[in-house]
């Protein structure tokens, strides 16, 4: 096994530039940089204008996104400023602009709190047809049903509540119900208990409706 010594006699030592070898290669260092530098401001010259543009460009966009952060969070609080004033002073034509000059839940919302101010139908109407959120927009049809149901016959009434008749529905449960209540109104019990069993024999149904529907089995 070699020793550590004959290791060390082995190592080759690094070989010592001369004076003229580092001058040689300051020399180049310089050229190096003297071209270099000639390249970048020919570069400069050539590409100036581009580049002044492409720095306004950024600093425009930059500038237009902080300004566009600042007004989505300005229209935010007023659009909260005016929902809280117009619901204090439970004043539904506030809450009806409310909602025609927002979007998504909030627009639901306010539509919906104008209707139970002041009870229009019209605008409970126009959230179940046009509403932005499925919760809304079933939650007005379920309510337009409680105030209609008596006007249709068990089949149109199924065909009216057919949009909540998936559990992507918030009302699923409470709408399959109606409509089974309805076709034992109408005096069509077969129609019901198949609707009924569906309910009771869904885990997932929740224990108070699943309780009703076998009752009414």
């Amino acid at each position: 096994m070699t020793s550590i010594l004959e290791r060390k006699k082995n190592i080759k030592k690094p070989v010592q530039k001369t004076r003229e070898e580092y001058a040689q290669d300051a020399l180049y260092r310089e050229v190096w940089e003297d071209v270099n530098n000639e390249k970048t401001e020919q570069f400069l010259k050539k590409y100036w204008r581009y580049i002044v543009a492409a720095a306004m460009g950024i600093m425009i966009v930059v500038c237009a996104i902080q300004i566009g952060v600042r007004m989505y969070n300005s229209a935010r609080m007023a659009r909260a400023v005016v929902y809280e004033t117009a619901v204090a002073n439970v004043d539904a034509n506030a809450l009806a602009n409310l909602a025609k000059d927002s979007s998504g839940a909030t627009s639901d919302l306010a539509l919906f709190q104008a209707y139970m101010i002041d009870k229009d139908i019209a605008k409970l109407e126009t959230l179940a047809d046009k509403g932005h959120t499925r919760d809304f927009k079933d939650l007005a049809r379920l309510h337009l049903a409680t105030m209609n149901g008596d006007k249709m016959g068990a089949d149109e009434f199924e065909k009216y509540m057919s949009d909540m008749n998936t559990k992507r529905s918030p009302f699923f449960y409470t709408s399959r119900l109606m409509v089974a209540q309805k076709y034992l109104a109408t005096g069509d019990k077969e129609k019901a208990d198949k609707i009924l069993d569906v309910i009771i024999n869904d885990k997932n149904a929740p224990a108070s409706i699943s309780a009703t529907a076998q009752t009414l089995r």
